[in-house]
């Protein structure tokens, strides 16, 4: 068959590269687990495996990169298909695609690449929590004052911002690791969408290849995407996530603010201006992260509304897009995570304005409420009145200006020397007096970055697991095909 030129200019020959940049290696590691599979059943003689083994053993990965695409051959499998026919002969070669179709080949081809890119984009994330707990156990108490609706709001501390940081990035942690699962499930065996009425093991060639087991239904094998679609969904949630606090640090780089200073290697300085130092290590951050969730979205939307079934809508044309998603977002966290392991964070400048805007004023109202047994909305009342009357009289004593708030509020004064005020609305007592569970006092946060640590070995151990049982399954792969 001779395809359209038009046809192989703007379909095959993207596919054809894309496919010798993702698919050739799982691709050979199918035909050697399959072929393995075959013998053992019985399907294929013990004498046309050695001769299917040799031919497979001949071809040069390699070489097939630089083959250009000429229109000859459909695509990658049918590249090899004529490779393996030339060197075992059209009979024999014919026998390896024995219980298989180019459907679930494919689909499984898609499933091998993918996990390695979660399991990349894993390591990231993992990467960034490690950064991010040891910068929080260096600022376990170095106070700031917060804001909510971007107006200043309480006080905490920088290691109470990055545990909610890394909280969120334990849960991405989970989500990879779902979509892992969800991806590493093999349909090789489920055929054109039927199965086979062949005596094959679907369970011998998932271990060979590294899956966790085969998939069920075979119809499903061949036209669910939801796997692919988890994943995508994981990486955009962290990329999003991600994507806020990188708008919070460069915030807190501006002069303006002077929180954060990165190191040398992640600024830049400008071609007129000698004085800049451009944090542009996280601008370039913020802006490949967003290309990241605009490919996930494109993924998504690429998928939808589509016939539930083998369309080429979710199979060669839409690899490309997932690779770049995953590329993308995990340049984005390992530029984060390389950005912060070195920064440095203003502590003097940080403490000096964290109790501006009245940002310990709820202090006050909860004292209030727990020496004299107010209800909270009455203290709130007094607190807020003692604020405002700071705000429009600077220069009033905080004693004087409770003693009339409380006396217009209750008709009767509550008063407090001015030293104790003082103690009471100081940025440090307000952080160290919240102490309950998730809360900003040094011992909570130390707990919470043992709690951290600890989640961090555990998912360490976790994906080193699926490292090793990957190489494990290599390793009994090129057994079984020696053994042929």
């Amino acid at each position: 068959m001779r395809f359209a030129p038009e046809y192989v200019t703007h379909v095959l020959t993207d596919n054809f590269e894309d496919a010798k940049t993702h698919l050739l290696a799982p691709l050979m590691d199918i035909h050697y687990a399959h072929l393995v599979m075959l013998t053992e059943c019985h399907i294929v003689s013990a004498s046309d495996a050695r001769v299917l083994r040799a031919a497979l053993d001949g071809i040069s990965t390699a070489e097939v990169v630089k083959v250009p695409f000429d229109g000859t051959y459909e695509d990658l499998f049918f590249y090899l298909e004529h490779l393996i026919a030339e060197a075992a002969g059209e009979q024999v070669a014919g026998r390896l695609h024995t219980a298989r179709s180019r459907n679930d080949i494919a689909m499984t081809t898609y499933r091998m690449w993918q996990r390695e890119s979660i399991a990349a984009l894993g390591h990231g994330i993992l990467r960034l929590r490690a950064a991010l707990i040891g910068l929080a156990a260096q600022h376990i108490h170095t106070i700031y004052g917060a804001h909510t609706h971007t107006q200043p709001a309480q006080v905490m501390t920088v290691a109470h911002y990055l545990l909610a940081v890394i909280e969120q990035l334990e849960r991405d942690s989970k989500r990879l690791e779902a979509a892992y699962r969800s991806t590493n499930v093999n349909p090789l065996g489920a055929c054109a969408i039927t199965g086979t009425g062949f005596p094959i093991d679907r369970q011998r060639t998932s271990a060979l290849l590294g899956f966790d087991a085969p998939t069920g239904n075979t119809y499903g094998s061949i036209a669910t995407f939801d796997y692919a679609l988890e994943g995508a969904s994981a990486t955009a949630v962290a990329i999003v996530g991600l994507g806020r606090v990188v708008q919070d640090l460069l915030l807190w780089g501006t002069m303006e603010f002077g929180y954060l200073r990165l190191a040398d290697g992640f600024v830049q300085s400008s071609s007129i201006m000698p004085q800049k130092r451009n944090p542009v290590a996280l601008e370039h951050a913020r802006g490949i992260g967003s290309q990241a969730v605009g490919q996930a979205q494109a993924i998504i939307t690429a998928v939808h509304n589509t016939p539930f079934g083998d369309i080429n809508d979710t199979e060669d044309d839409l690899q490309p897009l997932i690779a770049s998603m995953y590329r993308d977002a995990l340049r984005m966290v390992s530029i984060v995570g390389a950005a912060l392991k070195d920064a440095q964070f203003n502590v003097e400048r940080m403490e000096a304005r964290a109790g501006e805007g009245g940002t310990t004023i709820t202090e006050l109202a909860d004292t209030l409420a727990r020496d004299h047994g107010l209800p909270f909305g009455t203290a709130h009342k007094i607190a807020g009145k003692v604020i405002r009357g700071k705000n429009d009289q600077p220069s009033a004593m905080m004693s004087d200006l409770l003693v009339k708030a409380s006396t217009e509020v209750l008709g009767a004064p509550i008063s407090y020397d001015e030293a104790a005020i003082e103690k009471v609305l100081s940025p440090r007592h307000f952080v160290e007096i919240r102490t309950t569970h998730g809360g900003p006092a040094p011992e909570r946060t130390s707990e919470a970055i043992a709690r951290s640590r600890a989640a961090l070995a555990a998912d360490e151990a976790w994906w080193k697991g699926r490292k090793d049982a990957l190489a494990q399954s290599a390793a009994q792969l090129r057994t079984a095909v020696n053994a042929l």
